[in-house]
């Protein structure tokens, strides 16, 4: 358990692409390198001039890598089935986004929080947690943002109908404040 209630419930987050590309390349760059120390041409060159562009590679992706959003309370198997036979396509797929290593974006679901205008530039909202539950036989997936500044909730709760609506039919929204910079959107299927 890491602290603030999160899990880390898979060994995927401690190896990313970005990990293993870089330390492939450092492998090979070392590997050229003592084959440069012990006479060895022939592995030099293959070691050193294949572990240093891959090497610049896994570093220019670890600069780059957003990790996949921590379980605020790990899955079980009743909410893991419930995800395949009750939840709506957009809940499984959201699931699906935000729990792979990507690069290159600034936060998880940054183009959705910019089209339902709940982006900003300079203090972006970002999503700390996923939680799966039962209610009442109904699917919710809860996703907890921590927003910029104080203000930002009051913009949230105003965006309710709106987040139901961009979801898709089946789906009811609710914006829970767990602080003032702390929001839970909460998706329930109908």
């Amino acid at each position: 358990m890491l602290n603030d209630g999160f899990c880390n419930c898979s060994m995927g987050f401690l190896f990313s692409p970005g990990s293993w590309i870089t330390v492939s390349g450092a492998s090979l760059a070392v590997f050229g390198l003592i084959a440069y120390g012990t006479d060895h041409p022939i592995l030099n060159l293959v070691g050193l001039f294949s572990g240093i562009p891959v090497l610049l590679g896994g570093l220019a992706l670890k600069s780059s890598e957003l990790p996949p959003v921590p379980w605020l309370r790990p899955p079980d198997a009743r909410s893991k089935g419930m995800r395949q036979t009750v939840a709506t396509k957009v809940q499984q797929r959201v699931v699906r986004d935000v729990q792979r290593w990507c690069y290159g974006q600034k936060a998880h679901l940054e183009s959705s929080l910019e089209a339902l205008k709940l982006w900003r530039e300079d203090k972006p909202p970002q999503l700390i947690g996923l939680r799966e539950d039962d209610v009442q036989g109904r699917y919710q997936l809860t996703m907890r943002f921590q927003l910029g500044s104080d203000e930002d909730s009051q913009t949230w709760l105003d965006k309710r109908d709106r987040l139901a609506r961009f979801f898709g039919p089946g789906l009811e929204a609710a914006v829970v404040v767990i602080d003032p910079r702390r929001v839970d959107v909460q998706l329930l299927s109908c």
